[in-house]
């Protein structure tokens, strides 16, 4: 007997209509999977096997065949053990065809049947939605697919989604998540003390979206100011928190339901590759500057990243996106973020310190500098001097601004800043 299931794949941030059908006929014993799946989805077969017979239900002795169209595109993850799942108890009316023919559904099993979280239900909610079915997925992403007006069912375990599906126990709608804090719970610019002219190079580089470079001894306090500055960018629209939520779903990294509703701050350490940064690898991913969508991207050490690391910058701080080729697929991923670098003003760091002598020689100096492509310094509208303050300096500083403070007031006339300002302020 045939029975189709409705799932999704994953192309970039998109999910798109993946159809899983599954034949049991006579024959001897066996299940195989077909339509370009990938480890993880092949391995679903002994996944399948142990959740279904732990969960007190049949598995047919027959010839299983599964297969995932289209058949050209690549299947991924673990994703399609529920469909497959449910698909081999259809085959055997365990399950009514009539009522898979109306849900989209996706989640992995685990042996004892219970089902565990996948990436990217966000993604699986709005084809639910364009398709205009319910999407019936593992609990613990139930409220992450929620934020997307559409039915979505909650399941635990297997068992939970054959009860649902025939009748027995119908599960519950799951509630949209409440929506999170606009105001990340981050440190604060207030416990900056002193560096006048850093924080309000911060301060107009957050207001006018420039990319900036901060430059300094060791311990000026680059890092600090960094950490500070995404909470002075405004809270996200519905539509930017949804597009920011996307790409952490599609990437695995929610940790909780609602929408991302402040900007997001990465900061990868200097040894990241270039994939790592930009996106890819054999299965590709979005990047760091794809996780830093509509926030901040901090580059510490700037000269240290790979010079292959730091050309990739140069497409996406220009097109505010991402596009990554395969020989099988091509992929894009949004990257709209502002970048915000620091780096020391040679090797040692000291070069114009007033405490401590430079030890290194101009070759080494121009070295180090030259690490930095002029492509991509173009692209970086401000660059700020952040000396290192003496003790007696950092005493006698006065307590500065809230962020809070200064977020309030980005929009107003004094940061709506022209570009003789901002030139005066490089």
């Amino acid at each position: 007997m045939l029975a189709r299931v409705r799932s999704a794949a994953l192309v970039g941030v998109d999910a798109v209509p993946v159809e899983v059908e599954v034949d049991v006929s006579p024959g001897l014993p066996s299940f195989m999977v077909v339509g370009l799946p990938d480890q993880a989805v092949s391995e679903a077969r002994e996944r399948v096997r142990a959740a279904i017979r732990n969960s007190g239900l049949p598995f047919p002795a027959a010839r299983i065949t599964v297969n995932l169209a289209p058949a050209d595109l690549r299947k991924e993850g673990p994703l399609y053990d529920l469909p497959i799942a449910l698909g081999v108890l259809a085959a055997q009316e365990q399950v009514p065809l009539e009522a898979l023919r109306g849900v989209i559904c996706a989640g992995e099993l685990a042996l004892d049947g219970s089902l565990r979280p996948v990436a990217g239900a966000v993604n699986l909610a709005l084809l639910a939605a364009e398709l205009d079915l319910p999407a019936l997925v593992p609990a613990g992403s139930a409220e992450e697919a929620a934020l997307i007006e559409v039915p979505v069912y909650g399941a635990g375990t297997l068992l939970d989604a054959v009860r649902h599906l025939t009748g027995q126990t119908p599960l519950p709608l799951t509630a949209p998540p409440q929506p999170e804090a606009d105001w990340p719970a981050g440190p604060d610019l207030a416990d900056v003390k002193g560096q006048t002219a850093a924080k309000r190079a911060l301060e107009i580089a957050a207001a006018g979206g420039h990319n900036l470079l901060m430059v300094g001894s060791p311990g000026s306090g680059k890092t600090m100011l960094a950490r500070r500055a995404a909470g002075l960018l405004p809270p996200l629209t519905r539509a930017e928190a949804l597009e920011v939520t996307r790409i952490h779903s599609a990437a695995g990294l929610l940790t909780r339901g609602g929408l991302l509703g402040a900007a997001p701050y990465r900061h990868p350490h200097h040894t990241v590759s270039d994939a790592g940064l930009i996106g890819g690898g054999s299965i590709p991913k979005p990047g760091e500057v794809s996780l830093a969508h509509r926030g901040l991207l901090f580059l510490d050490e700037f000269p240290e990243f790979s010079r292959k690391a730091l050309e990739t910058l140069r497409q996406p701080l220009e097109d505010g996106r991402v596009t990554i080729s395969r020989a099988r697929a091509s992929v894009e991923y949004p990257a709209r973020f502002q970048l915000i670098a620091a780096m020391n003003p040679c090797p040692c760091g000291h070069l114009g310190d007033p405490e401590r002598p430079c030890t290194c020689t101009p070759a080494q100096r121009t070295r180090y500098q030259a690490r930095l492509s002029g492509p991509l310094l173009d692209r970086i509208d401000l660059t700020v001097q952040v000396p290192r303050l003496t003790v007696d300096e950092l005493t006698r500083a006065p307590q500065g601004e809230s962020t809070a403070h200064v977020n309030k007031n980005a929009n107003c006339d004094s940061y709506k800043l022209g570009e003789t300002e901002v030139r005066r302020a490089a």
